[in-house]
């Protein structure tokens, strides 16, 4: 829906009509590279701006210095590519045929993997395809300067993506679409050339649904729409470098990358659909893979048979970790205790200390 007269912010001047229908014409371009829907925004970030200084003044980022460290720029486009007046969000879905979730989440030697980690990295994937978005936007108009992110710049993708059309922030923090649910990747295109503007969602649906909150496992939330990161299993699985808290270790089960608990309980997945890209299918029967086959991985076969995946990036030392965690909440076996005891002399101090832990569960 067109909002009015975007400002002129590029030598490239159309008029409306022209505005509305090389939005359609991008609509089309954008389905056909595999995303599920797109929509366009200003640059106008400031209540998410001020959620987002609260919540780090809170520090709930924890370690992720990184949340802090660009400063306005993650909540003000412009500052981050100097000249952008419209940024556009671009939703794909993730959700790959794959083991039940809870069926994996209730055999303790199984290890659970967060959905959209089961296939290739997703970064890659979709920057490739904005990219190519990009560029034939540029080559329709003949000029312009565009960026393509995701998660890759301090970018505030969830806000843009409301602000957008695409969804609203839930009480969860994640962005959930009416009719799609949430398990989808976001990534966005920043750019000097005025466009018209999505209707926003002005509404957050959710209602009196608390579900979200009540089945994290380390109670994370603080309340509704408040992530205490610090608690968070998808963070100390993935962002956090040290020490797993003993309180929490039990808590984690057998998760040992990411977490999916606040969506695998939201009433608003089931209208989620199965994605049709190859390279979001699982690899390695990551969907429902054997903890002790896992912990006995090489480093060498732990980067060879990860290439290509986003688990590669936390590194072999914090798989092991991860992956004792959960072996040290499996049912006791002779398999499992024999895994961990392998370890028990291992380089890292973190591996050998979670083992020991683990172990210890053991008696």
């Amino acid at each position: 829906m067109y909002l009015g007269q975007p400002p002129i912010c590029h030598n490239v001047v159309v008029n409306n009509a022209e505005h509305n229908e090389l939005v359609d014409t991008i609509r089309d371009w954008a389905k056909a590279l595999g995303f599920q829907d797109i929509g366009f925004t200003g640059i106008e970030l400031n209540e998410h701006e001020a959620y987002l200084q609260k919540w780090l003044d809170a520090g709930y980022h924890g370690t992720m210095d990184w949340m802090d460290r660009h400063g306005t720029k993650r909540s003000r486009p412009s500052e981050l590519v100097p000249g952008t007046c419209t940024v556009i969000s671009c939703r794909m879905d993730y959700q790959p045929e794959a083991k039940d979730a809870w069926q994996v989440l209730d055999t303790s030697d199984k290890g659970f993997v967060s959905r959209y980690a089961l296939g290739r990295d997703y970064h890659k994937i979709i920057r490739s395809r904005l990219s190519k978005l990009a560029d034939r936007i540029r080559s329709e108009l003949g000029s312009g300067d565009f960026r393509a992110f995701v998660d890759s710049a301090p970018v505030l993708e969830r806000a843009i993506a409301e602000q957008s059309g695409l969804g609203w922030i839930a009480k969860n923090t994640m962005l959930i679409n009416e009719s799609a649910g949430s398990y989808f990747f976001l990534g966005e295109i920043y750019t000097d050339i005025p466009l018209p503007r999505s209707e926003p969602k002005q509404e957050k649906h959710c209602g009196s649904c608390s579900a979200c909150l009540t089945a994290c496992p380390t109670d994370a939330f603080v309340g509704p729409f408040v992530l205490d990161a610090r608690r968070c299993i998808s963070y100390l699985t993935i962002e956090h470098e040290g020490s797993i808290a003993e309180e929490l270790r039990e808590k984690m089960g057998n998760r040992i990358y990411g977490c999916d608990d606040c969506q695998l309980v939201c009433p608003w997945n089931k209208f989620a659909a199965i994605s049709n890209e190859a390279d979001f299918a699982p690899r390695w029967d990551l969907d429902n893979p054997n903890l002790v086959e896992l912990f006995s991985w090489t480093e060498v076969e732990f980067l060879d048979r990860l290439q290509g995946s986003p688990i590669r990036r936390i590194g072999y030392e914090k798989w092991l970790r991860n992956i004792a965690v959960a072996l040290g909440n499996a049912e006791t076996s002779p398999e499992i205790l024999q895994a961990l005891k392998s370890r028990e002399h291992h380089a890292s101090s973190l591996v050998r200390e979670h083992v020991t832990w683990a172990l210890s569960q053991h008696g």
